[in-house]
């Protein structure tokens, strides 16, 4: 783990580990010792101790035969108040994503049919267990990788595409030419910190701070037709939002290129 942060390895791993028990991730019980150690390329006595923080402000429970798993009260899942998001039009939002799609690389790190989880099923509003496609993204610059994104499709919707053309074309361009009809978009804008899959495939240190955006789209009859949950290096990217004077707003994404400066 590279000595950026001006943080112990055990405080970073802790603040990663807090954040996932945030976002539900442990409904299961925490992975042991041994495995987070290798997750996080420390030992085992580092990972103890952001453990036993954790333990200490009773945000998860070790029980000796029965693992580690979160406290009672702690979530399940992740549910994002949509009220708080931000209403995008998808015009100016899909010719800007498309512009800066020629500037980048996708690699398609993932692309397969799954189960919706609680979340998931919640944001697209299908039945628990119901099928989707997911795609899990890394997006490059010229300078190296940019962003890691996931996202969640129906799997009706999804059937005119593959794994080639998300490696060559937006999703939301894609679900366009398979005749879906885009209305709006509400997102949320966040920060977070990268994790030891997140860390490695962006090449930033565990615990470094990404923007963190989630997208719901949906389609003109208002029905949520994607849920993206993107991050992204502040030192490459950097996202822009314009508010009129008659309240609409119009945002706008960009890729940092240091060489121009």
């Amino acid at each position: 783990m590279p000595h950026i942060l001006p943080l112990t390895k055990y405080h970073q791993i802790y603040l990663v580990l807090r954040e996932q028990l945030q976002e539900g991730r442990f409904a299961n019980g925490m992975p042991a010792e041994m495995v987070l150690a290798q997750q996080f390329g420390v030992g085992r006595v580092t990972v103890r101790r952001a453990l036993e923080q954790l333990v200490s402000e009773g945000l998860i429970v070790r029980t000796a035969g029965r693992g580690t798993w979160p406290a009672a009260g702690q979530p399940i899942r992740t549910s994002i108040p949509l009220g708080k998001g931000v209403q995008t039009r998808l015009t100016g939002l899909m010719e800007n994503i498309v512009s800066t799609t020629r500037q980048t690389t996708v690699k398609v790190l993932d692309w397969r049919v799954v189960d919706a989880s609680a979340d998931v099923a919640e944001m697209l509003q299908i039945p628990l267990g119901a099928k989707v496609k997911k795609a899990v993204r890394r997006r490059s610059s010229q300078e190296g990788p940019l962003s890691y994104i996931t996202t969640y499709i129906p799997e009706p919707l999804a059937v005119g595409f593959g794994r080639r053309e998300l490696a060559t074309t937006p999703i939301l361009q894609l679900l366009e030419e398979s005749g879906v009809e885009l209305g709006r978009a509400q997102q949320t804008i966040s920060a977070r910190q990268a994790d030891a899959v997140v860390a490695a495939e962006l090449g930033v240190p565990i615990g470094a701070a990404l923007l963190a955006v989630r997208r719901l789209v949906f389609d003109i009859h208002d029905k949520p037709v994607q849920w993206l949950h993107g991050l992204y290096r502040p030192d490459r990217y950097e996202y822009q939002l314009e508010v009129s004077q008659v309240g609409s707003i119009d945002a706008r994404i960009s890729v940092k290129d240091k060489s121009a400066g």
